[in-house]
């Protein structure tokens, strides 16, 4: 500025601006502390956390995405990281953790690399050749897998489950898991599509997790509207309602004038008949069960009861087209429209008492292409923790299912990429050899996790693993931490499928991308004001910017 001359202010004098290297210091601690608290609870032997949250709730799981959604995170760097685990849950099911552990040993590599005066598009574009090179090198490393290979297919549920608190009988949900998976698959032009809402979870507390079933059909909370309707129901004939059988309110405003006690008379009566035209248009169509989605009048009820069907109101939409897709119904709007075509089909339906709650159960369906799983637990933690496996279970096994691909777990495919991608970094020229070998030492972070987690020496299983695959040439060897052996992943039945690795290699290098690029982080206090900005963060840091971007772990955690 020249002497005299007015300074030009172009940002508020409450606003906060961190620029090059600690912006992205700051940005990285918070990730790698993100990294930190999750990394403990990676493979079999990983510890659990403990969430209490506002109102005291509190929940125990070992759940990558779990504990991150639920976790008061403010930091953005932070949050950006927690976005790759959200991803990789809603893509694949599994590997949130190995996600989130790679996002965050990348990132700590990259430190090293912004000392040596690297610039961070270089770092960044040397990620991307050496990520963009491991999916490729993935299929040189994956098996193929059909839906007919039910062992295989239950080894992938069973690993997807290992380390949960439900260990103990994850082989049986495993089994669980499979049946519903392969009967809701559908072939489409060669390959298989699964529908997960298709599968109906139900959680009930009360008796253990052994006793947790699958039912050919649909479990519904409800009960039956009247005493007098018959309790079990034999080769159902099933009507799907999607309207109210009780007389219609007029949509305008209009009064009826009524003069002595005949005309009342006359008027219910009227009422009442259409109620009975409405229960003879069910029975005349050849159902004798009736699952209606609104109102079913108490009149109704009654008549219902004497012509011996089965009747339920209130059913959610969602079930509804689950019962549908089961038992072959078609959902009618109009009830005038019902014909005995629309009707579907179950051999039984019946309601049974389950923990003390009456529940329905819509069972041997004729197409089955609809299922659902009474999950049960002796508290409300377990029952969770059980829906969390099988949550995780069930999608590892759709994407198996539907890619045909799959990969040795314990550690064995990491190592074998970061094998290759460290010749893949003699061919490359310039700086960005040094990045691709960055990322290929960030790919051990997973064995060595696993090791550390089981209270072994992670740098010796590393050279063991190490030694199995480039002198014994061994691709497929890991760690099998139950019996604390290095040894074939196949053969051990430690397997997953090949979209959670890829998955979780492009998720973790677009978040370390975005996170090296960002060298300036402009925050306005705000204070609720003009500005319209959010309220300051604590001990007066700007909004949303945690404690003035500090390092370490960010506030809330």
């Amino acid at each position: 500025m020249q002497p005299g001359q007015q300074p030009v202010l172009v940002l508020s004098e409450d606003t906060k601006r961190e620029r090059g290297k600690d912006a992205q210091k700051k940005n990285i601690e918070a990730a790698k502390a993100i990294a930190g608290v999750v990394r403990t609870t990676l493979g079999p032997k990983g510890m659990d956390k403990m969430l209490v949250d506002s109102i005291g709730d509190v929940t125990i799981t070992n759940d990558g995405v779990t504990l991150l959604k639920d976790m008061d995170i403010e930091h953005p760097a932070a949050k950006m990281v927690i976005e790759i685990a959200e991803t990789q849950e809603d893509e694949c099911g599994d590997g949130t953790t190995s996600a989130v552990v790679l996002a965050g040993e990348l990132l700590k590599k990259s430190e090293d690399l912004l000392d040596k005066d690297i610039h961070p598009s270089t770092i960044t574009r040397g990620y991307r050749m050496a990520s963009a090179k491991a999916v490729e090198l993935l299929d040189d490393i994956k098996k193929d897998i059909t839906i007919d290979d039910k062992e295989k297919l239950i080894d992938i549920a069973t690993t997807a489950m290992t380390g949960k608190s439900i260990e103990m009988d994850r082989h049986y949900i495993a089994d669980l898991a499979v049946r519903a998976v392969t009967q809701i698959a559908e072939k489409e032009d060669g390959s298989y599509h699964v529908d997960l809402d298709n599968i109906k979870r139900e959680k009930v507390t009360g008796s253990s997790v052994d006793k947790s079933e699958l039912i050919d059909g649909i479990i519904l909370d409800k009960e039956r509207l009247h005493n007098g309707m018959p309790k079990d129901v034999d080769e159902a004939k099933i009507a799907l309602i999607n309207s109210a059988i009780e007389v219609k309110e007029t949509e305008t405003d209009a009064e009826i004038t009524i003069t002595d006690t005949d005309q009342m008379q006359q008027f219910i009566e009227q009422e009442e008949e259409s109620i009975k035209e409405m229960v003879n248009k069910i029975k005349d169509s050849g159902a004798n069960v009736l699952l209606c989605q609104k109102g079913v009048d108490d009149l109704a009820q009654h008549y219902l009861a004497k012509e011996d069907i089965f009747a339920i109101r209130r059913v959610k939409k969602s079930d509804m087209k689950k019962l549908a897709k089961a038992t072959g119904a078609s959902i009618v709007t109009n009830l005038q429209d019902l014909e005995s075509e629309d009707l579907g089909t179950a051999e039984h339906i019946g309601e049974k008492m389950v923990s003390g709650s009456t529940m329905t159960f819509v069972e041997g369906t004729e197409n089955g292409k609809a299922v659902s799983m009474l999950m049960r637990g002796g508290t409300d933690h377990v029952v969770d923790e059980l829906e969390r496996a099988v949550e995780d279970a069930i999608k590892v096994l759709a994407v198996a299912i539907e890619d045909g691909s799959i990969l040795p777990g314990g550690g064995a495919t990491s190592v074998e990429l970061s094998n290759r991608l460290q010749d893949y970094a003699g061919t490359v020229k310039g700086r960005e050899q040094l990045a691709i070998e960055a990322f290929a030492d960030s790919l051990t972070v997973i064995p060595r996790t696993l090791a550390e987690n089981a209270g072994l020496d992670g740098i010796d299983i590393l050279m063991e693993i190490n030694a199995a695959h480039e002198k014994e040439g061994n691709k497929y060897h890991g760690v099998n931490l139950q019996k604390e052996e290095i040894t074939d992943m196949f053969e051990a039945q430690i397997i997953e499928p090949l979209r959670v690795k890829k998955q979780a290699l492009e998720s973790a290098t677009e978040v370390t991308d975005m996170i090296l690029r960002i060298d300036d982080v402009v925050a306005s206090k705000g204070d609720g004001g003009d500005a319209g900005g959010p309220p300051g963060g604590p001990g007066g840091a700007p909004g949303g910017m945690p404690g003035g971007m500090g390092g370490g772990m960010p506030p809330g955690m």
